[in-house]
Protein backbone atom coordinates (compact mmCIF):
# COMPACT_ATOMS: atom_id res chain seq x y z
CA UNK A 1 0.00 0.00 0.00
CA UNK A 2 1.40 3.64 -0.95
CA UNK A 3 2.53 5.29 2.05
CA UNK A 4 -0.06 8.28 3.17
CA UNK A 5 1.12 11.84 3.37
CA UNK A 6 -0.49 11.65 6.89
CA UNK A 7 2.29 8.83 8.16
CA UNK A 8 3.96 9.26 11.64
CA UNK A 9 7.06 7.50 11.92
CA UNK A 10 9.16 9.72 13.87
CA UNK A 11 10.56 7.87 16.97
CA UNK A 12 12.22 10.68 18.89
CA UNK A 13 9.07 13.12 19.23
CA UNK A 14 10.25 16.26 21.83
CA UNK A 15 8.20 15.66 25.35
CA UNK A 16 7.82 11.92 24.49
CA UNK A 17 8.86 9.16 24.75
CA UNK A 18 12.00 7.29 22.28
CA UNK A 19 11.25 4.44 20.24
CA UNK A 20 13.67 4.68 17.52
CA UNK A 21 16.13 2.81 20.50
CA UNK A 22 14.91 -1.09 20.48
CA UNK A 23 17.55 -2.00 22.35
CA UNK A 24 16.78 -0.40 24.96
CA UNK A 25 12.86 -1.28 24.41
CA UNK A 26 14.16 -4.77 24.64
CA UNK A 27 15.95 -4.44 28.01
CA UNK A 28 13.26 -2.47 29.42
CA UNK A 29 10.28 -5.09 28.86
CA UNK A 30 13.00 -7.92 29.85
CA UNK A 31 13.34 -6.15 33.37
CA UNK A 32 9.92 -4.81 34.26
CA UNK A 33 8.66 -8.92 32.85
CA UNK A 34 11.53 -10.12 35.43
CA UNK A 35 10.23 -7.71 38.23
CA UNK A 36 6.71 -8.58 37.75
CA UNK A 37 5.61 -5.26 37.03
CA UNK A 38 2.17 -6.83 35.88
CA UNK A 39 -1.51 -6.15 37.20
CA UNK A 40 -1.51 -9.26 39.37
CA UNK A 41 2.20 -8.59 40.51
CA UNK A 42 1.12 -4.58 41.80
CA UNK A 43 -1.95 -6.33 43.28
CA UNK A 44 0.20 -8.41 45.37
CA UNK A 45 2.25 -6.12 46.34
CA UNK A 46 -0.29 -3.56 48.07
CA UNK A 47 -3.15 -6.12 48.77
CA UNK A 48 -6.87 -5.34 48.07
CA UNK A 49 -7.23 -2.01 49.49
CA UNK A 50 -4.41 -0.19 48.67
CA UNK A 51 -4.81 -1.38 45.12
CA UNK A 52 -8.63 -0.22 45.04
CA UNK A 53 -7.78 3.20 46.14
CA UNK A 54 -5.17 3.81 43.66
CA UNK A 55 -7.61 3.16 41.00
CA UNK A 56 -9.61 5.71 42.61
CA UNK A 57 -6.60 8.12 42.11
CA UNK A 58 -5.54 8.22 45.95
CA UNK A 59 -1.97 7.21 46.67
CA UNK A 60 -1.51 7.88 50.21
CA UNK A 61 -2.53 4.13 50.83
CA UNK A 62 -0.66 2.48 48.57
CA UNK A 63 2.71 4.35 49.59
CA UNK A 64 1.73 2.70 53.27
CA UNK A 65 1.62 -0.64 51.61
CA UNK A 66 5.01 -0.70 49.85
CA UNK A 67 6.14 0.41 52.66
CA UNK A 68 4.85 -2.40 54.72
CA UNK A 69 5.64 -4.57 51.99
CA UNK A 70 9.56 -3.85 51.85
CA UNK A 71 10.12 -3.88 55.36
CA UNK A 72 7.97 -7.32 55.80
CA UNK A 73 10.16 -8.86 52.98
CA UNK A 74 13.45 -7.27 51.74
CA UNK A 75 12.96 -8.53 48.44
CA UNK A 76 10.16 -6.96 47.57
CA UNK A 77 12.61 -3.86 47.54
CA UNK A 78 12.70 -3.22 43.42
CA UNK A 79 9.43 -4.10 42.48
CA UNK A 80 8.59 -1.49 45.23
CA UNK A 81 10.91 1.10 43.63
CA UNK A 82 9.30 0.73 40.53
CA UNK A 83 6.02 1.60 42.07
CA UNK A 84 6.86 4.55 43.81
CA UNK A 85 8.70 5.71 40.85
CA UNK A 86 5.69 5.77 37.86
CA UNK A 87 2.27 4.57 39.56
CA UNK A 88 3.05 7.43 43.07
CA UNK A 89 4.82 9.96 41.24
CA UNK A 90 8.02 9.51 44.25
CA UNK A 91 11.51 10.21 42.78
CA UNK A 92 13.73 7.61 43.49
CA UNK A 93 17.94 7.36 44.01
CA UNK A 94 19.88 6.33 40.66
CA UNK A 95 21.38 3.37 42.61
CA UNK A 96 18.06 2.16 43.70
CA UNK A 97 16.85 2.45 39.50
CA UNK A 98 20.03 0.69 38.84
CA UNK A 99 19.14 -2.23 41.09
CA UNK A 100 16.05 -2.73 39.98
CA UNK A 101 16.09 -2.57 36.68
CA UNK A 102 19.93 -3.85 35.93
CA UNK A 103 19.36 -4.50 32.10
CA UNK A 104 18.35 -0.82 31.08
CA UNK A 105 19.29 0.68 34.17
CA UNK A 106 18.50 4.70 35.15
CA UNK A 107 20.87 6.10 32.41
CA UNK A 108 18.51 4.29 29.39
CA UNK A 109 15.32 5.27 31.62
CA UNK A 110 16.68 8.66 31.02
CA UNK A 111 17.90 8.23 27.51
CA UNK A 112 14.41 6.91 26.87
CA UNK A 113 12.60 9.89 28.70
CA UNK A 114 11.15 8.28 31.18
CA UNK A 115 12.38 9.38 34.11
CA UNK A 116 14.33 13.61 34.70
CA UNK A 117 16.53 14.72 36.86
CA UNK A 118 14.90 16.29 40.00
CA UNK A 119 16.98 19.92 40.49
CA UNK A 120 19.16 19.59 43.55
CA UNK A 121 18.06 16.38 44.60
CA UNK A 122 20.09 13.91 43.65
CA UNK A 123 16.93 11.91 42.50
CA UNK A 124 15.48 10.99 39.68
CA UNK A 125 11.53 11.08 38.57
CA UNK A 126 9.14 10.05 36.09
CA UNK A 127 8.90 12.27 33.30
CA UNK A 128 5.81 9.75 32.28
CA UNK A 129 3.72 7.46 33.50
CA UNK A 130 4.62 4.01 32.99
CA UNK A 131 1.91 1.15 34.52
CA UNK A 132 1.57 -2.43 33.94
CA UNK A 133 -2.22 -3.26 32.05
CA UNK A 134 -3.89 -6.36 30.53
CA UNK A 135 -6.73 -8.49 30.25
CA UNK A 136 -7.22 -12.24 30.49
CA UNK A 137 -7.94 -14.72 27.63
CA UNK A 138 -11.01 -15.98 29.47
CA UNK A 139 -12.25 -12.80 30.44
CA UNK A 140 -15.58 -13.07 28.02
CA UNK A 141 -14.66 -10.11 25.64
CA UNK A 142 -11.82 -11.82 23.48
CA UNK A 143 -14.54 -13.97 21.69
CA UNK A 144 -12.03 -14.13 18.90
CA UNK A 145 -9.95 -16.70 20.58
CA UNK A 146 -6.48 -14.45 20.70
CA UNK A 147 -6.26 -14.82 24.28
CA UNK A 148 -4.87 -12.31 26.83
CA UNK A 149 -2.35 -10.07 27.24
CA UNK A 150 0.45 -8.79 29.85
CA UNK A 151 1.33 -5.20 28.50
CA UNK A 152 3.66 -1.86 29.96
CA UNK A 153 1.41 1.47 28.68
CA UNK A 154 3.32 4.93 29.02
CA UNK A 155 1.47 8.33 28.76
CA UNK A 156 1.20 11.71 30.51
CA UNK A 157 1.36 12.05 34.40
CA UNK A 158 -1.93 12.20 35.64
CA UNK A 159 -3.22 15.22 38.05
CA UNK A 160 -3.17 13.67 40.65
CA UNK A 161 0.74 12.95 39.67
CA UNK A 162 2.21 16.25 39.75
CA UNK A 163 1.23 19.99 40.42
CA UNK A 164 -0.82 22.78 38.22
CA UNK A 165 -3.28 22.25 35.38
CA UNK A 166 -2.22 19.87 32.49
CA UNK A 167 -0.74 20.50 29.40
CA UNK A 168 -2.81 20.82 26.82
CA UNK A 169 -1.30 18.50 24.41
CA UNK A 170 -1.40 16.08 27.43
CA UNK A 171 -1.79 12.24 26.47
CA UNK A 172 -3.96 10.33 28.91
CA UNK A 173 -3.20 7.10 30.15
CA UNK A 174 -5.71 4.48 30.59
CA UNK A 175 -8.91 5.76 31.97
CA UNK A 176 -12.20 5.16 32.83
CA UNK A 177 -14.22 6.20 29.50
CA UNK A 178 -11.13 3.75 27.45
CA UNK A 179 -11.60 0.81 29.39
CA UNK A 180 -15.45 0.88 28.80
CA UNK A 181 -14.94 1.19 25.14
CA UNK A 182 -12.52 -1.47 25.40
CA UNK A 183 -15.26 -3.67 27.10
CA UNK A 184 -17.92 -2.61 25.06
CA UNK A 185 -16.01 -3.37 21.36
CA UNK A 186 -17.46 -6.34 19.71
CA UNK A 187 -14.44 -8.24 18.83
CA UNK A 188 -14.73 -10.26 15.66
CA UNK A 189 -11.46 -10.83 13.12
CA UNK A 190 -11.24 -8.02 10.90
CA UNK A 191 -8.44 -7.36 8.15
CA UNK A 192 -8.24 -3.82 8.64
CA UNK A 193 -9.35 -1.77 11.86
CA UNK A 194 -9.23 1.99 12.38
CA UNK A 195 -8.54 3.22 16.05
CA UNK A 196 -9.60 7.28 15.65
CA UNK A 197 -8.15 9.35 18.64
CA UNK A 198 -5.69 6.43 19.61
CA UNK A 199 -4.21 8.72 22.70
CA UNK A 200 -1.67 6.43 24.39
CA UNK A 201 -3.03 3.72 21.61
CA UNK A 202 -5.19 1.05 24.08
CA UNK A 203 -7.77 0.51 21.69
CA UNK A 204 -4.85 -0.19 19.25
CA UNK A 205 -3.60 -2.53 21.39
CA UNK A 206 -7.14 -5.05 21.66
CA UNK A 207 -7.55 -4.16 17.91
CA UNK A 208 -3.95 -5.90 17.20
CA UNK A 209 -5.47 -9.23 19.06
CA UNK A 210 -8.26 -9.84 16.40
CA UNK A 211 -7.48 -7.76 13.55
CA UNK A 212 -4.56 -8.19 10.65
CA UNK A 213 -3.30 -4.10 10.20
CA UNK A 214 -4.76 -1.60 12.39
CA UNK A 215 -4.21 2.26 11.40
CA UNK A 216 -4.20 4.58 14.55
CA UNK A 217 -4.84 8.43 13.87
CA UNK A 218 -4.81 11.27 16.31
CA UNK A 219 -4.61 15.06 16.06
CA UNK A 220 -1.00 15.26 18.28
CA UNK A 221 1.94 14.29 17.61
CA UNK A 222 2.73 13.28 21.20
CA UNK A 223 0.08 11.02 21.35
CA UNK A 224 1.44 9.26 18.42
CA UNK A 225 4.97 9.07 19.44
CA UNK A 226 3.33 7.50 22.87
CA UNK A 227 1.35 4.89 21.16
CA UNK A 228 4.49 4.50 19.11
CA UNK A 229 6.39 3.58 21.96
CA UNK A 230 3.60 1.52 23.86
CA UNK A 231 3.45 -0.66 20.74
CA UNK A 232 6.98 -1.46 20.57
CA UNK A 233 7.90 -1.92 24.14
CA UNK A 234 4.99 -4.15 24.11
CA UNK A 235 5.75 -5.89 20.29
CA UNK A 236 6.11 -9.75 21.32
CA UNK A 237 2.45 -9.90 23.13
CA UNK A 238 1.14 -7.73 20.12
CA UNK A 239 3.02 -9.95 17.45
CA UNK A 240 4.11 -7.43 16.31
CA UNK A 241 8.08 -7.33 14.43
CA UNK A 242 9.80 -3.68 15.26
CA UNK A 243 11.50 -4.01 12.24
CA UNK A 244 8.31 -4.18 9.74
CA UNK A 245 6.25 -2.17 12.29
CA UNK A 246 4.07 -1.13 8.99
CA UNK A 247 3.24 -4.68 8.01
CA UNK A 248 0.44 -4.83 11.30
CA UNK A 249 1.07 -0.79 12.07
CA UNK A 250 0.05 2.45 10.28
CA UNK A 251 0.34 5.72 11.81
CA UNK A 252 -1.64 8.64 11.13
CA UNK A 253 -1.26 12.27 12.05
CA UNK A 254 -4.02 14.49 11.15
CA UNK A 255 -7.94 15.43 12.30
CA UNK A 256 -10.81 13.55 12.35
CA UNK A 257 -11.25 11.53 9.11
CA UNK A 258 -8.75 13.32 6.92
CA UNK A 259 -6.06 10.82 7.13
CA UNK A 260 -7.72 7.82 6.42
CA UNK A 261 -10.28 9.72 3.33
CA UNK A 262 -11.11 7.28 0.43
CA UNK A 263 -10.17 3.98 2.64
CA UNK A 264 -12.55 1.37 3.94
CA UNK A 265 -12.06 -0.64 7.37
CA UNK A 266 -13.98 -3.76 8.91
CA UNK A 267 -13.78 -2.01 12.42
CA UNK A 268 -13.65 1.33 13.72
CA UNK A 269 -13.64 2.11 17.02
CA UNK A 270 -13.06 5.76 19.11
CA UNK A 271 -12.88 7.24 22.16
CA UNK A 272 -12.85 10.83 20.39
CA UNK A 273 -12.20 14.60 22.46
CA UNK A 274 -16.04 14.26 22.83
CA UNK A 275 -16.35 16.85 25.71
CA UNK A 276 -18.46 19.50 24.92
CA UNK A 277 -16.41 22.59 25.80
CA UNK A 278 -16.84 26.82 25.73
CA UNK A 279 -15.70 28.31 22.67
CA UNK A 280 -14.02 31.46 22.55
CA UNK A 281 -13.02 34.10 20.55
CA UNK A 282 -9.85 34.39 18.78
CA UNK A 283 -9.13 31.11 20.86
CA UNK A 284 -5.93 29.14 19.62
CA UNK A 285 -5.61 25.32 18.83
CA UNK A 286 -2.74 25.51 21.44
CA UNK A 287 -5.15 26.67 24.29
CA UNK A 288 -7.74 23.61 23.45
CA UNK A 289 -6.89 20.18 25.78
CA UNK A 290 -6.25 18.02 22.59
CA UNK A 291 -7.01 14.95 24.48
CA UNK A 292 -10.83 15.46 25.19
CA UNK A 293 -11.43 18.82 22.91
CA UNK A 294 -12.45 18.39 19.16
CA UNK A 295 -12.46 22.04 18.92
CA UNK A 296 -15.67 22.39 17.43
CA UNK A 297 -18.73 23.78 19.41
CA UNK A 298 -21.27 22.10 21.51
CA UNK A 299 -21.37 18.06 20.59
CA UNK A 300 -20.97 18.77 17.15
CA UNK A 301 -17.44 16.71 16.85
CA UNK A 302 -20.23 13.52 17.97
CA UNK A 303 -22.63 14.30 15.44
CA UNK A 304 -20.37 14.75 12.55
CA UNK A 305 -17.94 11.25 13.41
CA UNK A 306 -22.21 9.61 13.24
CA UNK A 307 -22.90 10.63 9.99
CA UNK A 308 -19.52 10.23 8.64
CA UNK A 309 -17.70 7.24 9.96
CA UNK A 310 -20.41 5.10 7.72
CA UNK A 311 -18.31 6.31 4.74
CA UNK A 312 -15.32 4.37 5.69
CA UNK A 313 -16.49 1.29 6.40
CA UNK A 314 -16.56 -1.70 4.13
CA UNK A 315 -19.93 -3.42 3.67
CA UNK A 316 -21.30 -4.99 6.64
CA UNK A 317 -18.34 -3.27 8.58
CA UNK A 318 -19.34 -1.46 11.63
CA UNK A 319 -18.18 1.29 14.27
CA UNK A 320 -18.37 1.55 17.87
CA UNK A 321 -17.63 5.40 19.78
CA UNK A 322 -18.78 6.81 22.81
CA UNK A 323 -19.53 10.31 23.05
CA UNK A 324 -22.05 13.00 24.45
CA UNK A 325 -24.47 15.51 23.19
CA UNK A 326 -26.99 17.84 24.22
CA UNK A 327 -30.56 17.57 25.52
CA UNK A 328 -32.78 20.58 25.09
CA UNK A 329 -34.77 21.68 27.72
CA UNK A 330 -38.17 20.32 26.77
CA UNK A 331 -36.76 17.01 24.91
CA UNK A 332 -36.37 13.57 24.79
CA UNK A 333 -32.25 13.05 24.87
CA UNK A 334 -32.51 10.54 21.66
CA UNK A 335 -33.93 13.40 19.33
CA UNK A 336 -30.73 15.16 18.53
CA UNK A 337 -29.12 11.98 18.00
CA UNK A 338 -31.57 10.85 15.58
CA UNK A 339 -31.14 13.18 13.54
CA UNK A 340 -27.14 12.64 12.99
CA UNK A 341 -27.94 8.84 11.83
CA UNK A 342 -27.83 8.40 7.86
CA UNK A 343 -31.25 6.76 6.79
CA UNK A 344 -28.68 3.64 4.96
CA UNK A 345 -27.10 3.22 8.31
CA UNK A 346 -27.79 1.01 11.11
CA UNK A 347 -27.56 2.59 14.73
CA UNK A 348 -28.21 1.73 18.03
CA UNK A 349 -27.44 4.28 20.99
CA UNK A 350 -27.43 3.38 24.80
CA UNK A 351 -27.66 6.35 26.89
CA UNK A 352 -25.67 5.85 30.13
CA UNK A 353 -25.79 8.38 32.01
CA UNK A 354 -27.40 12.39 31.91
CA UNK A 355 -26.11 14.92 34.14
CA UNK A 356 -27.13 18.77 34.19
CA UNK A 357 -24.79 21.56 33.14
CA UNK A 358 -23.36 22.17 36.57
CA UNK A 359 -22.41 18.87 37.50
CA UNK A 360 -20.81 18.37 33.61
CA UNK A 361 -18.85 21.74 34.40
CA UNK A 362 -17.71 20.35 37.65
CA UNK A 363 -16.42 17.05 36.11
CA UNK A 364 -14.35 18.30 33.53
CA UNK A 365 -12.80 21.16 35.39
CA UNK A 366 -11.64 18.95 37.36
CA UNK A 367 -10.45 16.55 35.26
CA UNK A 368 -7.25 19.11 34.05
CA UNK A 369 -7.22 20.61 37.72
CA UNK A 370 -8.38 23.83 36.86
CA UNK A 371 -9.54 24.49 40.00
CA UNK A 372 -5.60 25.04 41.38
CA UNK A 373 -7.13 28.70 40.24
CA UNK A 374 -9.52 29.81 42.22
CA UNK A 375 -10.53 32.82 39.52
CA UNK A 376 -9.59 30.92 36.51
CA UNK A 377 -11.90 28.35 37.92
CA UNK A 378 -14.80 30.83 38.48
CA UNK A 379 -14.35 32.45 34.67
CA UNK A 380 -14.07 28.67 33.50
CA UNK A 381 -17.59 27.32 35.40
CA UNK A 382 -18.99 30.75 33.86
CA UNK A 383 -18.47 29.66 30.59
CA UNK A 384 -19.61 26.66 30.56
CA UNK A 385 -23.10 27.81 32.01
CA UNK A 386 -23.21 30.87 29.85
CA UNK A 387 -22.04 28.30 26.94
CA UNK A 388 -25.26 25.51 27.43
CA UNK A 389 -27.82 28.53 28.34
CA UNK A 390 -26.92 30.05 24.98
CA UNK A 391 -28.37 26.87 23.86
CA UNK A 392 -31.26 25.70 25.68
CA UNK A 393 -29.42 22.85 26.85
CA UNK A 394 -30.58 21.68 30.62
CA UNK A 395 -28.67 18.24 30.17
CA UNK A 396 -25.91 16.44 28.38
CA UNK A 397 -25.86 12.91 27.67
CA UNK A 398 -23.14 10.23 27.58
CA UNK A 399 -23.41 6.87 25.99
CA UNK A 400 -22.12 4.08 23.50
CA UNK A 401 -22.46 4.29 19.72
CA UNK A 402 -23.05 1.04 17.28
CA UNK A 403 -22.90 1.83 14.15
CA UNK A 404 -22.79 -0.15 10.76
CA UNK A 405 -23.33 0.26 7.15
CA UNK A 406 -25.21 -2.98 5.85
CA UNK A 407 -23.28 -5.54 4.13
CA UNK A 408 -25.67 -5.26 0.60
CA UNK A 409 -26.88 -1.87 -0.69
CA UNK A 410 -31.24 -1.50 -0.19
CA UNK A 411 -30.42 -4.05 3.11
CA UNK A 412 -32.85 -3.21 5.59
CA UNK A 413 -31.88 -0.76 8.02
CA UNK A 414 -32.48 -0.82 12.58
CA UNK A 415 -32.01 2.18 14.75
CA UNK A 416 -32.26 1.78 18.43
CA UNK A 417 -32.50 4.44 21.30
CA UNK A 418 -32.42 3.30 25.07
CA UNK A 419 -31.47 4.47 28.13
CA UNK A 420 -30.09 1.85 30.40
CA UNK A 421 -28.69 3.54 33.36
CA UNK A 422 -28.09 0.67 35.99
CA UNK A 423 -25.37 -1.77 35.98
CA UNK A 424 -24.60 -3.92 33.50
CA UNK A 425 -22.63 -7.16 32.85
CA UNK A 426 -18.88 -6.58 31.97
CA UNK A 427 -17.81 -6.68 29.06
CA UNK A 428 -21.30 -6.08 27.37
CA UNK A 429 -19.24 -6.25 23.42
CA UNK A 430 -20.21 -10.11 23.46
CA UNK A 431 -23.49 -9.39 24.27
CA UNK A 432 -24.33 -6.55 21.92
CA UNK A 433 -22.59 -8.80 19.45
CA UNK A 434 -25.28 -11.61 19.63
CA UNK A 435 -27.93 -9.07 19.80
CA UNK A 436 -27.02 -7.93 16.77
CA UNK A 437 -26.79 -11.16 15.46
CA UNK A 438 -30.40 -11.67 16.81
CA UNK A 439 -31.78 -9.11 15.31
CA UNK A 440 -30.42 -10.01 11.86
CA UNK A 441 -31.58 -13.59 12.77
CA UNK A 442 -35.16 -12.13 12.96
CA UNK A 443 -34.41 -10.23 9.30
CA UNK A 444 -33.92 -13.26 7.84
CA UNK A 445 -36.45 -16.00 9.20
CA UNK A 446 -40.37 -16.51 9.69
CA UNK A 447 -41.04 -16.13 13.29
CA UNK A 448 -43.70 -17.91 12.67
CA UNK A 449 -42.41 -21.36 11.41
CA UNK A 450 -38.74 -20.60 14.44
CA UNK A 451 -38.39 -22.94 17.17
CA UNK A 452 -37.43 -21.45 20.53
CA UNK A 453 -35.76 -21.75 23.35
CA UNK A 454 -35.66 -19.55 26.86
CA UNK A 455 -32.51 -18.02 27.49
CA UNK A 456 -30.13 -19.56 30.21
CA UNK A 457 -30.09 -16.25 31.89
CA UNK A 458 -33.11 -15.93 32.03
CA UNK A 459 -35.58 -16.23 35.37
CA UNK A 460 -39.23 -15.61 36.28
CA UNK A 461 -40.78 -13.38 39.08
CA UNK A 462 -44.04 -13.44 39.96
CA UNK A 463 -46.02 -10.73 42.53
CA UNK A 464 -49.91 -10.97 43.68
CA UNK A 465 -51.72 -10.01 46.37
CA UNK A 466 -51.97 -12.00 49.54
CA UNK A 467 -54.76 -14.64 49.20
CA UNK A 468 -55.10 -13.92 44.89
CA UNK A 469 -55.31 -17.22 43.06
CA UNK A 470 -53.25 -15.76 40.38
CA UNK A 471 -50.45 -13.58 40.22
CA UNK A 472 -51.15 -9.63 38.96
CA UNK A 473 -47.27 -8.98 37.96
CA UNK A 474 -44.98 -11.60 35.70
CA UNK A 475 -41.69 -10.51 35.29
CA UNK A 476 -38.83 -12.49 32.92
CA UNK A 477 -35.34 -11.40 33.89
CA UNK A 478 -31.91 -11.33 32.60
CA UNK A 479 -29.14 -12.14 34.75
CA UNK A 480 -26.24 -11.62 32.15
CA UNK A 481 -25.58 -8.76 29.33
CA UNK A 482 -27.86 -5.79 29.30
CA UNK A 483 -29.36 -7.30 32.43
CA UNK A 484 -33.22 -6.54 30.94
CA UNK A 485 -36.31 -6.96 32.80
CA UNK A 486 -39.62 -7.12 30.66
CA UNK A 487 -43.29 -7.39 31.72
CA UNK A 488 -44.95 -9.99 30.73
CA UNK A 489 -48.89 -10.46 29.69
CA UNK A 490 -50.95 -13.44 30.24
CA UNK A 491 -50.33 -14.80 26.96
CA UNK A 492 -46.57 -14.30 26.74
CA UNK A 493 -46.62 -15.69 29.74
CA UNK A 494 -48.02 -18.79 28.28
CA UNK A 495 -46.24 -18.95 25.36
CA UNK A 496 -42.97 -18.03 27.04
CA UNK A 497 -43.76 -21.20 29.00
CA UNK A 498 -43.97 -23.49 26.05
CA UNK A 499 -40.28 -22.40 24.69
CA UNK A 500 -38.85 -25.17 24.75
CA UNK A 501 -37.83 -26.07 21.30
CA UNK A 502 -40.52 -28.64 20.75
CA UNK A 503 -43.33 -26.42 19.14
CA UNK A 504 -42.90 -23.66 16.81
CA UNK A 505 -43.99 -20.07 17.35
CA UNK A 506 -46.91 -20.51 14.93
CA UNK A 507 -48.11 -23.47 16.46
CA UNK A 508 -47.99 -22.12 20.62
CA UNK A 509 -49.32 -18.55 18.92
CA UNK A 510 -52.31 -21.14 17.87
CA UNK A 511 -52.93 -22.97 20.35
CA UNK A 512 -53.06 -19.52 22.60
CA UNK A 513 -54.98 -18.03 19.82
CA UNK A 514 -57.73 -20.99 20.39
CA UNK A 515 -57.50 -20.97 24.18
CA UNK A 516 -58.19 -17.30 24.85
CA UNK A 517 -60.72 -16.69 21.42
CA UNK A 518 -62.60 -19.50 23.41
CA UNK A 519 -63.90 -17.56 26.68
CA UNK A 520 -61.64 -18.08 28.88
CA UNK A 521 -60.33 -14.32 28.84
CA UNK A 522 -62.55 -12.02 26.75
CA UNK A 523 -64.97 -14.21 24.82
CA UNK A 524 -67.39 -11.91 22.27
CA UNK A 525 -64.46 -8.78 22.31
CA UNK A 526 -61.40 -11.06 21.15
CA UNK A 527 -59.71 -10.34 18.22
CA UNK A 528 -58.47 -13.17 16.60
CA UNK A 529 -56.34 -11.27 13.94
CA UNK A 530 -54.91 -8.77 16.01
CA UNK A 531 -53.98 -11.08 19.04
CA UNK A 532 -51.73 -12.99 17.07
CA UNK A 533 -49.86 -10.02 15.41
CA UNK A 534 -49.37 -8.79 18.96
CA UNK A 535 -48.38 -11.73 20.44
CA UNK A 536 -45.50 -12.74 17.64
CA UNK A 537 -44.94 -8.29 17.36
CA UNK A 538 -43.79 -9.12 21.32
CA UNK A 539 -42.56 -12.58 21.05
CA UNK A 540 -40.58 -10.42 18.62
CA UNK A 541 -38.98 -8.31 20.96
CA UNK A 542 -37.75 -10.77 23.45
CA UNK A 543 -35.94 -12.79 21.21
CA UNK A 544 -34.21 -9.51 19.72
CA UNK A 545 -33.71 -8.86 23.60
CA UNK A 546 -32.35 -12.06 24.43
CA UNK A 547 -35.33 -13.98 26.76
CA UNK A 548 -35.90 -15.67 24.30
CA UNK A 549 -33.36 -17.65 21.42
CA UNK A 550 -34.01 -19.50 18.12
CA UNK A 551 -33.62 -23.22 19.04
CA UNK A 552 -30.51 -24.65 16.91
CA UNK A 553 -31.52 -27.11 14.12
CA UNK A 554 -34.49 -26.75 14.94
CA UNK A 555 -34.45 -29.19 18.29
CA UNK A 556 -37.23 -30.94 19.21
CA UNK A 557 -35.46 -32.65 22.44
CA UNK A 558 -36.21 -30.43 25.52
CA UNK A 559 -33.26 -28.55 27.01
CA UNK A 560 -32.77 -29.45 30.94
CA UNK A 561 -34.29 -26.81 33.11
CA UNK A 562 -31.28 -24.50 34.44
CA UNK A 563 -30.62 -25.35 38.06
CA UNK A 564 -33.00 -24.05 40.51
CA UNK A 565 -35.63 -22.36 37.73
CA UNK A 566 -38.78 -22.23 38.32
CA UNK A 567 -41.48 -23.23 35.35
CA UNK A 568 -42.58 -20.72 33.88
CA UNK A 569 -46.26 -21.62 33.60
CA UNK A 570 -48.58 -23.75 35.19
CA UNK A 571 -48.24 -27.50 34.33
CA UNK A 572 -52.15 -27.64 33.06
CA UNK A 573 -51.39 -24.58 30.49
CA UNK A 574 -48.33 -26.60 29.23
CA UNK A 575 -50.14 -29.84 28.44
CA UNK A 576 -52.86 -27.88 27.20
CA UNK A 577 -50.69 -26.37 24.26
CA UNK A 578 -49.02 -29.62 24.02
CA UNK A 579 -52.68 -31.25 22.96
CA UNK A 580 -53.65 -28.23 21.09
CA UNK A 581 -51.32 -28.66 18.27
CA UNK A 582 -50.92 -32.78 18.28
Amino acid sequence: MPRSPYEFTAGNTPDAPRSDLPELLTALAADLRGLDYTPDGVARLLGAAASEALNRDQIIPALLAVDRAVRQDEGNAALAAVVRLWLLAEPQAKDTLDAALPGIGADGLLTLGLVEPVPGAGLLAAKADLRPYGWSGTSGNNTDGSGGAELWVASDLAAHQQAGVLRHDHVLGIGQASTTLVQTTVRRHTGRALDLGTGCGIQAFHLLHHCEHVTATDISERALAFTRFNILLNAAALSVDPSRLEDRVSLRLGSLLDPVAGEEFGLVVSNPPFVITPRSAGEAAAEQFTYRDGGLPGDAIVASLVADLPGILAPGGTAQMLGNWEVAAGTGWQERPRTWVRPDTDAWFIQREQVGPEQYAETWLQDASEGRDRQHYRDAYAAYLADFESRNVEGIGFGMVWLRRPPAPGQGTFSRFEEITYPIEQPIGPHLGAAVERIDWLAAHSLEEAHLLVAEDVTEERHQRPGAEHPGVILLRQGAGLRRTNLLSTELAGFVSACDGDLSAGQIAGALEALLGGGMAGGDGFDAGSFRGRLLADVANLVRDGFLIPAAGKARSKAPAAPGRTPFFSTWMRTFLQNMVN
